[in-house]
């Protein structure tokens, strides 16, 4: 394709310019970039540090950035949590090794909620209709007593529902309904939860 016919397809607005993307639409990070900056400092320190850092320094921590922690709370290490001020924990939960935190908006784990190896939780994406691509982003609740296995991708907007169990693997766009087992890509119902007595 010749560079004039190039350029004209370009200037259009029926193609992604990547160069028009706002950065300030869409997205309110909530806190100055010297508080976000010295966040870093200290998540590359004692979040994504292979070491293990005690659970109850990460929770101080944490709560020091402005997050809501519960009672019993376990985070293991090489997680990336990027806005702590948007996370709300709920008490006796788990965090597995290796899990992504993107918080653009907030990230809810209800009370006995455990998250397994290398999930990835996306609370920030992009409308991929516009040529721009500008953010949009949508919280995330994980409600009481559920379980997401290893390796999960879960999307803005969705809320997964009491007692549910997400299995390994599993990319979850869509909001899951109280105690279900979901599997696959995407996620969907294969049964019900049964808890034995």
């Amino acid at each position: 394709m010749n560079e004039s016919i190039s350029d004209s397809l370009h200037d259009s607005q029926l193609v992604v310019r990547l160069d028009k993307f706002d950065k300030a639409i869409g997205l309110c990070r909530g806190k100055p970039f010297w508080f976000e900056a010295l966040w870093c400092i200290v998540k590359c320190a004692f979040f994504l540090s292979p070491l293990p850092w005690p659970k109850f320094a990460k929770r101080r921590l944490l709560i020091l950035f402005g997050a809501k922690i519960g009672k019993g709370f376990v985070i293991r290490p090489r997680v990336n949590i990027h806005m702590p001020w948007k996370l709300i924990v709920g008490d006796h939960c788990w965090i597995g090794e290796d899990c992504e935190f993107l918080n653009f908006e907030t990230i809810r784990l209800e009370d006995h909620v455990a998250i397994a190896h290398r999930v990835y939780l996306a609370a920030g994406g992009h409308d991929y209709t516009d040529h721009t691509m500008p953010y949009k982003n949508g919280p995330i609740t994980i409600q009481y007593g559920t379980w997401v296995a290893s390796c999960v991708f879960i999307g803005p907007n969705v809320v997964i529902g009491e007692h549910s169990v997400v299995g390994a693997g599993s990319v979850v766009v869509r909001s899951v309904p109280p105690w279900s087992i979901v599997h696959g890509n995407p996620a969907t119902v294969v049964r019900k939860r049964v808890l034995k007595c």
